[in-house]
């Protein structure tokens, strides 16, 4: 008993209470598991940086018990979309990082266009904006989440019909 009940508490430790991905610090280590693993293995391996789109209007419109909705829904489809061992992990508030291991980013885009068409037609419709980078030789866990990151700020300036950023 004392043993399941000490598993629980670790595993409480380390996922987040709403949306059950992993907590940051969590999440980083699992991250970089997963990229340590590919560089092993000569795998690909794609970071994709979530964005739940709008979620401080929902908080602000409907309420944070429907915020906290879209974030559990957003989590949950990313989960049911993605394979078991495809670490979620709740980056801040309103932002997610997942890492998919053995596709090319043609493949990540596919799967997270099927993720956004299971939140249009779910309980709790909304939206989110991903960025996608794929590891690169001799890259750090942050290079590659920076670069996920810019990918999303693109994607975003890309949807309002804008340029994206340029390069410094």
């Amino acid at each position: 008993m004392d043993r399941r009940h000490a598993h629980a508490e670790l595993a409480r430790a380390y996922t987040d209470d709403l949306t059950g991905a992993f907590r940051r610090a969590a999440g980083v280590n699992a991250l970089q598991h997963e990229l340590d693993r590919a560089r092993r293995s000569g795998e690909s391996l794609v970071l994709a940086f979530v964005d739940v789109d709008d979620l401080k209007a929902t908080n602000d419109q409907l309420g944070h018990a429907a915020g906290d909705a879209r974030l559990r829904a957003v989590a949950h489809a990313m989960r049911s979309k993605l394979r078991s061992y495809e670490p979620v992990v709740r980056y801040g508030g309103d932002e997610f990082l997942c890492s998919l291991a053995g596709v090319r980013l043609a493949s990540a885009k596919v799967r997270f266009e099927e993720i956004d068409l299971l939140l249009e037609g779910g309980n709790h419709p909304g939206s989110m904006s991903v960025g996608l980078a794929e590891l690169r030789p001799d890259e750090t866990l942050t290079d590659l989440i920076n670069r996920a990151d810019q990918a999303l700020i693109a994607a975003r300036s890309d949807d309002a019909g804008e340029d994206p950023p340029a390069k410094g």
